[in-house]
């Protein structure tokens, strides 16, 4: 577990200097943040392109305390927070809003959450209506827990571990994964494992890569 959360935090710091860097994004909705951590979205994003505008939208109070703390922008670009459940995306959407533009790219952050939505949420349907709200040039940043390479005692003492919370775990083989990107065009190198999307430094040997069951990719809408 600290192997697969260590790897999905290089990956969000690896698509997020991308899509600045290379497809010129400069607004981000990040859902789902999680208590702040080293190589925050607006960090990260800011530090290539200092006018960046991040808004972080989370339901933990927790989390919300933290972040107000802790996450502070760049004078030049804007960092924000709402209040507010991914499984609720007008109200994320509107929110957004008063910070972002709208007519202008923006990419969409879910990374390592949407396996915290279970099936009777409609987890496709949800990011559906984020992906209908986005203007062409937006992107998708998604990573999520799979079944596909771990045994069942594995996945059982996984899914165990969050039993008692707020949060159960609901991990999906590759095709539904895959289906969440429906209408976007994935980058490459497609959906993989989360360190070996574009990795920026020594690949994991090969006995360390069984070890990750998380997918990633980014996608592009048209």
């Amino acid at each position: 577990m600290a192997a697969n959360a260590q790897e999905n935090r290089k990956f969000l710091g690896r698509a997020v200097r991308y899509l600045v860097s290379e497809a010129g994004v400069r607004q981000f909705l990040d859902i789902g943040t999680g208590i702040p951590a080293a190589g925050n979205t607006h960090e990260v994003a800011q530090a290539i392109a200092p006018e960046s505008r991040i808004i972080y939208a989370d339901n933990d109070a927790i989390v919300l305390a933290h972040a107000r703390a802790l996450l502070t922008s760049d004078p030049r670009g804007t960092t924000g927070y709402i209040d507010a459940d991914l499984r609720d995306p007008e109200k994320i959407i509107a929110g957004a809003g008063e910070f972002l533009d709208f007519s202008h790219p923006i990419a969409l952050l879910l990374v390592a959450i949407l396996h915290f939505i279970a099936d009777d949420d409609d987890p496709a349907g949800l990011v559906a209506a984020y992906r209908d709200a986005l203007p062409p040039g937006s992107y998708l940043v998604l990573s999520h827990g799979t079944t596909d390479f771990h045994s069942q005692e594995v996945l059982s003492t996984a899914a165990t571990a969050y039993s008692t919370g707020a949060a159960r775990l609901a991990l999906r083989p590759r095709t539904a994964i895959e289906a969440f990107f429906a209408d976007f065009t994935l980058e490459p190198p497609g959906l993989v494992q989360v360190p070996l999307w574009r990795p920026d430094t020594k690949p994991l040997r090969p006995e360390d890569l069984e070890k990750i069951g998380v997918y990633a990719a980014v996608g592009s809408k048209d």
